[in-house]
């Protein structure tokens, strides 16, 4: 009890008009009336300024000096991602007073009802202004700037070409405005224009500096077929393909990739240092000056074929020492050929040094050299004489050119092709690709090249025909081509004979035709020019000629002194002397 204190009440109080409640309620509005008076004097529709009291990541609580706090939501902020308590924003404000008592406040529509104005003035004043990227769209992005929806081409995003709109979605950037549409209110804004300016600054200072064979460190901005463009820091510069790799590159990707980070070498720039030409090769030393000293002519190398021509191959034994194998360096054939019938790139091959320059940096190879020269014991393998199979491998108009073996011709003149048949060409005969069996003639070591022949694996029928197609012997044959000159005969016993068009008349007195059998009468043979004259007239004129001559002899005169005087006159007389005799004769029947 000594805790309890003794308190007095207040003299002036009224005790009646706090019973009846008249005190109190009045008391509270006097009380309300002072409070009121000490806040903003807030309008709905209004744009004031709030102070920021809270943040999260759902909302954000502004105060403006009413009686209750607003809320925004967040994501009105998004321009913004360093907003922080204490900051002053302007807000909206929508509704003093909702169902729950609550202020209604909007940022963006803050931000709306003075955007247009804003975006005019940064045109004007070349201002720089915040934007998050909201999306992607047709070209570039959706950039919100002010409330406003603006458009960034994707040309504007950067110094250097993007290849992944999908990583600037969501982020806020500075930009600059850079074009303004106003009867359709579309804005057009820029972060590139930004950055370029201070690249320009960096890029006057680098070129500046520039020097042939100054090495810089630079970034792989882009790769073409022809070459590699580098980022010096806001200068470009461009290394060939042919000087990115001492050996042969025929991808530039193959040696550097996208972003990549590569020191180069300045090889050469115009007067206003526009054009840059860079190395990468250059850095390192040149593959032939590492080339092993005890190399020589006659050691056997490997390779891969990186180029290949009709020409030849060029195979690289190391990175950038390259060899060229002539194609007549591929085989001991002298068939002019193409390199690819050979070898195709890619190939791994084992070749022969034939020359060696290491001045001029050149190398000859060859891979023929890795066999035996077929023609170095030609005798051995192919002597006269011989009999093989060979290769039909073209035409002339005097023979066949073969080959034995790679490395190993022939030549069969057309004379050579066949006893009895008349070659004209010898496509007649065979043809190309096809195989002909041989013997072998001669051989021409010097020229590289036998003397072949194919009728002689046969024995020669002319040796038969002399013992049967003698002069005077009758034979059958077929007519198988006329000419002019006269026909050919294809005769049964074999063999080729040939009649003139007077031989070729037939009894009836018509001339033979194409596909007709006859009797053919030898009326010549020579071996030597394989030569067989014939005459089908002559099988039935001569058999006349002896039947005439029958009858005049059983006609003969009783008379023994006068026979003599006409067998006399009949033997010297000739066949066109028909019409004297005939009037010898009738004078003789006349006197009997």
């Amino acid at each position: 009890m000594s805790n309890i204190k003794n308190v007095e009440p207040l003299q002036d109080f009224n005790w009646e008009e706090f019973e009846n409640g008249g005190a109190v309620g009045a008391q509270k509005e006097e009380t309300a009336k002072l409070y009121d008076e000490t806040l903003n004097k807030v309008s709905e529709h209004q744009v004031v300024d709030g102070k920021v009291i809270s943040v999260d990541k759902k909302e954000v609580i502004v105060n403006i000096g009413y009686k209750s706090d607003g809320i925004i939501p967040a994501s009105e902020f998004r321009y913004n991602p360093d907003l922080k308590v204490g900051d002053i924003v302007e807000v909206y404000v929508e509704n003093q007073e909702d169902r729950k008592g609550q202020l209604l406040l909007s940022h963006k529509k803050a931000r709306l009802s003075k955007s247009w104005d804003r975006v005019n003035a940064a045109l004007d004043n070349e201002d720089i202004v915040q934007g998050y990227i909201k999306c992607r769209t047709k070209g570039g992005m959706i950039v919100d700037v002010f409330g406003i929806e603006a458009f960034l081409p994707g040309s504007q995003i950067d110094v250097h070409p993007i290849r992944d709109y999908d990583i600037f979605v969501g982020k806020t950037m500075e930009f600059k405005i850079v074009k303004i549409n106003q009867e359709f209110r579309n804005v057009v804004v820029s972060h590139k224009a930004l950055i370029e300016a201070e690249l320009e600054a960096q890029k006057k200072e680098i070129i500046s500096k520039l020097e042939k064979g100054q090495i810089l460190e630079g970034t792989v901005k882009n790769i073409t077929s022809y070459g590699v463009f580098v980022d010096l820091g806001g200068v470009d510069g461009l290394i060939h393909i042919t000087d990115l790799s001492w050996g042969r590159v025929s991808d530039p990707h193959e040696v550097v990739t996208l972003d990549q980070k590569i020191n180069v070498v300045i090889l050469d720039f115009d007067d206003e240092k526009k054009r840059i030409a860079l190395g990468l090769k250059q850095l390192t030393p040149h593959p032939w000056d590492a080339l092993d000293q005890d190399l020589k002519v006659g050691d056997h190398v490997h390779g891969k074929v990186v180029v290949i021509a009709d020409y030849g191959a060029f195979v690289e034994i190391a990175p950038g020492v390259e060899g060229l194998i002539h194609v007549s360096e591929m085989s001991w054939s002298q068939h002019l050929r193409s390199a690819q019938d050979f070898m195709k790139v890619g190939d791994e091959v084992e070749a022969v040094i034939l020359t060696l320059d290491r001045e001029e940096r050149k190398m000859s190879l060859g891979i023929k050299q890795l066999k035996e020269d077929p023609w170095e014991t030609i005798e051995v393998k192919y002597p006269v004489g011989s009999k093989h199979t060979a290769k039909v491998r073209n035409f002339t108009n005097f023979g066949i050119f073969v080959e034995l073996e790679e490395g190993v011709d022939g030549l069969i003149h057309i004379s050579d092709l066949s006893w009895t048949k008349k070659v004209k060409h010898p496509s007649e005969f065979t043809q190309v690709g096809a195989d002909i069996d041989v013997v072998v003639l001669e051989i021409d070591k010097e020229n590289r090249r036998l003397s072949l022949g194919h009728k002689q694996l046969e024995e020669n029928p002319w040796d038969t025909y002399e013992t049967i197609y003698t002069p005077g012997s009758v034979h059958a044959g077929k007519i198988t081509e006329i000419m002019d000159k006269g026909a050919v005969i294809a005769l049964n016993e074999g063999g080729e004979g040939f009649a003139t068009p007077k031989h070729l008349v037939k009894e009836d007195g018509t001339q033979a035709q194409q596909g007709e059998e006859l009797e053919f009468k030898v009326i010549e043979f020579v071996k030597e020019t394989k030569r067989i004259i014939l005459s089908h007239s002559r099988t039935f004129e001569e058999g006349k000629e002896d039947a005439k001559k029958a009858p005049r002899a059983a006609k003969r005169p009783a008379k023994k002194e006068e026979a003599p005087a006409i067998n006399n006159v009949a033997a010297s007389t000739t066949l066109g002397d028909l019409d004297a005799l005939a009037k010898l004769k009738a004078e003789m029947e006349k006197s009997e």
